[in-house]
This record gives structure tokens, sequence and C-alpha cells, in this order.
């Protein structure tokens, strides 16, 4: 699936690396899920939405920017209802429009449903394909659009079969939340590639339950963290209780590196793992396997830090930071042309030039996608006379 513009995207279809969170059975789901959020913003800073259902009516929110410009006080508290899936958004070339922002939502047959997803579907340009020479209208240009098709073509059959028929025909990395009128599906594909936890709400009415892409989502809402969803699993949330469905036969698992090395924030734990501290663990095995001589390690902030932490901590060489981030600039290759992408990694990152003259550095960074970041950031240190 890799292309030359992110290491998740395909040729002709936009992708994206996205949070989502979902709150069942809470009179303040909405306002949870904007906290749930807020607290995935490092997933997708493109757009942000939230659906809301209460037993009887589905209602949507959604539109580009950040996830406290898109929700206003008020527009939350329109929100009403016990149960919400929201969605936090990257894109990567050609799809930066409200049409693509999630969730998804679509009615048949009187019936509402709606999607949040995080991941790709490897088989979409088939489905979608197959699907229009059935009909089928679709008004995205995103993978997710396909499976809320697939359940409305199954859905009289049961919501239960028309989840087994839907994702027995889909191929790919996918962490997503389903919702409907009075009910919310969290599902995690066979691989198990993309992150997806599930804890429970601590409050005196009784709780209820979240489910979100990353533990740190918990930890500001304050729920309890009970398990990851399994890969390959189903878990419906309906008003008689929860239980799991797993269609498809037991496989190996696959997680995705890129979360432990770069998507997720550091305190969250993601496939079991706390990020935190593997980044640390990478560079002192970096360290071990490259042993350079130099007058201090540095990394590029702020997902190099800990590898970088790592280094120092295992070499005795010092740690400093030779460079400050502008934190107001969003991650470089999200940007949708080359010229762009160059000009916000000189925007994005400043050398200490009086501190880096003379000095003989060890750069520890963790995510060059390619050459075009590595090239100009070795540039800008030589030009600050680093050695």
């Amino acid at each position: 699936m890799a292309t030359d513009h992110h290491p998740h995207s395909a040729p002709n279809r936009p992708t994206h690396e996205c949070g989502v969170c979902g709150i069942y059975d809470h009179q303040d789901s909405a306002k949870l899920t904007y906290f749930g959020l807020y607290a995935l913003q490092h997933r997708g800073q493109e757009s942000a939405g939230i659906v809301t259902a209460n037993g009887e009516k589905v209602q949507v929110h959604k539109d580009m920017g950040l996830v406290p410009d898109v929700f206003s006080e008020e527009a939350l508290q329109r929100l009403t209802g016990n149960v919400s899936i929201g969605h936090v958004r990257y894109s990567t070339t050609g799809a930066s429009n409200i049409t693509n922002a999630q969730p998804l939502m679509v009615t048949h047959k009187g019936k509402t449903l709606a999607v949040a997803h995080n991941g790709n579907l490897v088989n979409s340009i088939e489905l979608r394909s197959a699907l229009e020479e059935k009909g089928s209208i679709l008004q995205t240009t995103m993978d997710s659009e396909v499976v809320l098709h697939l359940l409305a073509r199954s859905i009289h059959l049961g919501l239960e079969t028309a989840l087994r028929e839907t994702f027995a025909l889909l191929k790919g990395a996918y962490s997503l939340l389903l919702m409907t009128e009075q009910s919310m599906i969290a599902v995690r594909d066979p691989d198990g590639f993309r992150p997806l936890c599930l804890g429970k709400l601590k409050n005196g009415n009784g709780g209820g339950w979240v489910v979100a892409s990353e533990t740190c989502a918990l930890d500001l809402i304050e729920a309890e963290y009970v398990r990851d969803i399994e890969p390959g699993e189903v878990l419906i949330f309906q008003p008689e209780g929860m239980h799991s469905l797993f269609p498809w036969p037991e496989q190996e698992s696959h997680f995705c590196i890129f979360e432990q090395v770069y998507f997720a924030r550091p305190d969250s734990e993601i496939f079991g793992i706390n990020v935190y501290q593997a980044r640390k663990r990478m560079g002192k095995i970096l360290a071990r396997e490259a042993k350079i001589d130099a007058d201090f390690v540095m990394p590029f902030p702020d997902s190099g830090n800990y590898a970088a932490l790592g280094y120092s901590q295992e070499s005795g060489i010092p740690l400093e930071m030779g460079v400050i981030r502008n934190h107001y600039v969003g991650r470089t290759f999200i940007q949708p042309t080359q010229s762009m992408r160059d000009f916000n990694v000189k925007v994005k990152l400043n050398p200490v030039r009086s501190f880096l003259k003379g000095k003989r550095i060890i750069i520890v960074e963790d995510s060059i996608i390619r050459g075009t970041t590595g090239k100009s950031r070795v540039r800008a240190l030589r030009e600050a006379g680093a050695d």
C-alpha cells in the first residue's frame, strides 16, 4: 500500500490515519466524546465530527478544523442522546473537504447508520465498482462509505447477519465504530493492525462504556481501561447488553509498528505496550547497534524525543535540544503539495545557531518518510554551523 505520498496511501485513493471515540449509555455522551476526540487530536487535525443518537433520532455535527474550533457549547448541547461516536481525521492527497469529514451517516428504509473509521480498505475500489454496478450512488471518495452501503444492503436480515456479511467482504486495516438509533458497534480487523480499546466510565449514574483509538482518551474522561478490542472482534452495545462476534477464523495478529514509532501519544498503551517506554527502548537498542562519538545527542522534536533520550542514557552522551519546534505547525507529511511540505520543514523547526556551531551531533529521528525531510533538516544544521 506504499506510495510516494504516505506510508499507508494507495494510488488514486485518499487515505487517512485517524482517531475514533464512542460513548454508550451515558446522558452526556456527546460532551464525553468531544473530550475523547480532544485527547486524540494528534491523530487528525483536518476535520472533526460527532454523531449522537437518543433511541429515536440521530443527529450529526462535523466540520473542517480542530476539535475546539468545530464544536461550540451550543453545538454540543444540540447533540442529545446517550450514544455518540466521533472522529478526527488526517487525509493525504486530494481529499480535504467537508464531504469526506466523518462520521459518515446514511438513512436507508427508515434506519440510520453512521461510521467512524480509522484505517484503509485495500479492496475498496473493487467493492465500490461492484456497488455502483448495482445502482449505489456514493457521495464521497472514501473507502469508509463502502462499509455503510454494504451494511444497508443486508440490514433487513438483522444487525448481526448484516455485520457478518459486510465484514466478510472487507480486506485491509481498520478499527471503526458504527452506530444505529439504539446501538454502537466496535470492529477491529482480524489482523489487528490499528489499535482500539474499551473502557468503563466511572460516575454516580452507573457509568457507561467508551471505545477509543488510544488509552489517553480514557484517561482524560476518567474512564477505567478494561481491555483492547480483540483482533477480529465485533463488539455490539445494545439496550439488552453487550456481546461479541468473531466472524473470521482465528489467525495471527499483525500490529502496525508506526503506532509505537510515531502515531500514538507517548502516554498511551498501544497493543499492551506503553508508547513512551517503547520509544526509549528503541533508542537504547540503536545506541548499542550504532556506536558513534559526538558532543551530544539531539532529537528532532517532538516524537523523536524519547528515542533520543534512550540513546543518550545508553551511550552516556549528553542529550541536548538543538532545534526548537513551532507547536502551531502540523505534521509536515500531510500537506497537499510538495512545495508546501518543504516550506513547513523550515517553519516547523528552527536551529539554536549559537549552540550548534562547531558541534558534532548525533541526530535521532523516528519518522523520516521520504528524503525531503532528512535533507532539508541536515542542510539547516550545516548552515547553522554544525560539523
